[in-house]
């Protein structure tokens, strides 16, 4: 007759097969006894079919019959004593059995509110438990917004600075362009300022003299070499602003 779960509701023919069991065995018959042998069941549903059972097997209370004993009549109070007590003695068993049901009932009623109360207490702990989760994924959100923003600036940063090099790179090609440029400027200023000099000597000698010519020769070598070291001193100063422009790479 037991069921290994506990916990499904017994059918009205667990409880009257059960309830025969007890009384055939003398035994009272409770919804704790009546639970204990079946080994499953709600005391709610205990007590409806076994109140189904008891309707079935109930007996209607019959008075016993008011006779006069052949007795003396001063018997006739002990014999309506006794049978006051005899009367009273089903109703005294139907109302002990309705106490012990209602008690078993009041202990059922204490055990669901106390899975009631549990049952709420878990809810205010999943209910803390999924606003904590909600505030850290608040949180996450935030922060992965505040990366997404620096991301942003560092590709606008690396850009700017790609930028800022290929600038960069183009000033040193023209002024790698300009150098060019001033070089052969200064060359082809050696070369006619020589090939001058050289025409003007020879006019000089021609109309003054030799050492005259040589004295004013030499003055303007002097001027030469002069300009020719502006020009080296003007080249280096080029050459160093264009190591400083390839360092800035």
């Amino acid at each position: 007759m037991k069921t290994d779960m506990a916990h499904l509701d017994v059918t009205l023919g667990d409880v009257i097969e059960a309830a025969d069991t007890l009384q055939n065995d003398k035994q009272q018959v409770t919804i704790e006894a009546v639970r204990g042998l079946i080994g499953a069941g709600s005391t709610k549903t205990i007590h409806q079919h076994l109140a189904t059972w008891r309707a079935s097997h109930a007996k209607p209370v019959e008075a016993p019959k008011a006779e006069m004993p052949p007795e003396l009549l001063a018997e006739l109070g002990r014999w309506a004593q006794q049978y006051a007590q005899d009367a009273g003695a089903g109703m005294r068993d139907a109302l002990a059995r309705a106490e012990s049901d209602m008690d078993a009932l009041l202990a059922a009623g204490n055990e669901l509110e106390a899975e009631r109360d549990g049952l709420n207490a878990e809810l205010g702990d999943a209910r803390v438990a999924r606003e904590q989760a909600q505030l850290i994924a608040d949180e996450r959100n935030e922060e992965i917004e505040r990366l997404t923003a620096e991301l942003r600036n560092a590709r606008q940063i690396a850009a700017d600075a790609l930028v800022g090099k290929a600038k960069d790179q183009l000033a040193i090609d023209g002024k790698d362009a300009q150098l060019a440029d001033l070089r052969q400027q200064l060359e082809r200023n050696v070369a006619a300022t020589a090939a001058e000099s050289d025409a003007r000597l020879r006019a000089q000698m021609e109309l003054v003299g030799v050492t005259t010519e040589r004295d004013n020769l030499a003055a303007e070598i002097k001027e030469l070499r002069t300009t020719l070291d502006n020009s080296r001193s003007e080249r280096s100063n080029l050459r160093a602003e264009l190591e400083a422009l390839r360092a800035r790479k």
